[in-house]
């Protein structure tokens, strides 16, 4: 017969995430034991293993759990708003998902890799999802842009370069607010893939006129 949880299981689990993504994020995955783990949670190693059977185990939960926080956020966003304005409200939501977890966002940078592939794919899934909302939203502000294959892409992929890689730089209490880059991120997104999808009408036109 199973053991029955206790009534803090879930709280305890949550606890055990928080310490080893900063363990992990700190001094990496590979390097980091178990033991190690387990002092930094404050609990037994055997306690450890009652949560988590292995550091594998343990890796996995974290990134899912934060895939599925990002995944939240997003979706949460009132879909009925204008194009420009939903798309600057999933920005928003996405930077207010990272607020708090630059070690989840670290491992899931450098670490999703040291996975096996089942779970990877599991993963990777989840982050195709999280993707695809945003592509949707470009789409709909760009509609030459949602309709170019080739573009769309690298235009979607570019707006997540400058959030995923915002937690290098950004300080809460710095020159920039979390909404002030919201608003910077949003324009130049959507400006800049405006004059992109002029220059190739202009690119277009002139070797036609060239033929």
């Amino acid at each position: 017969m199973a053991r029955p949880r206790s009534a803090d299981y879930d709280g305890k689990r949550g606890a055990i995430l928080r310490h080893s993504a900063a363990m992990f994020a700190q001094n990496g995955y590979d390097r980091t034991s178990m033991a190690e783990v387990a002092a930094a949670c404050g609990v037994s190693k055997a306690l450890l293993y009652h949560y988590y059977v292995s550091k594998e185990t343990l890796l996995f939960d974290i990134l899912r759990a934060h895939l599925q926080d990002l995944i939240d956020g997003v979706t949460a966003v009132d879909a009925t708003l204008a194009p420009r304005a939903h798309l600057r409200a999933l920005v928003g939501a996405l930077l207010e998902s990272y607020r708090d977890a630059d070690d989840e966002h670290k491992i899931q940078i450098n670490e999703l890799g040291k996975l096996p592939a089942v779970r990877r794919k599991e993963l990777i899934e989840m982050e195709r999802r999280l993707v695809a909302v945003f592509a949707d939203a470009i789409g709909a502000v760009i509609p030459e842009i949602g309709r170019d294959k080739i573009l769309l892409k690298p235009v979607t992929m570019s707006l997540f370069g400058m959030l995923n890689w915002h937690y290098m730089w950004f300080r809460e209490r710095g020159a920039i607010s979390r909404e002030d880059y919201a608003d910077l991120v949003t324009t130049l997104l959507i400006e800049g893939a405006q004059a992109l999808k002029t220059g190739r009408k202009s690119a277009a036109g002139t070797s036609a006129r060239a033929g």
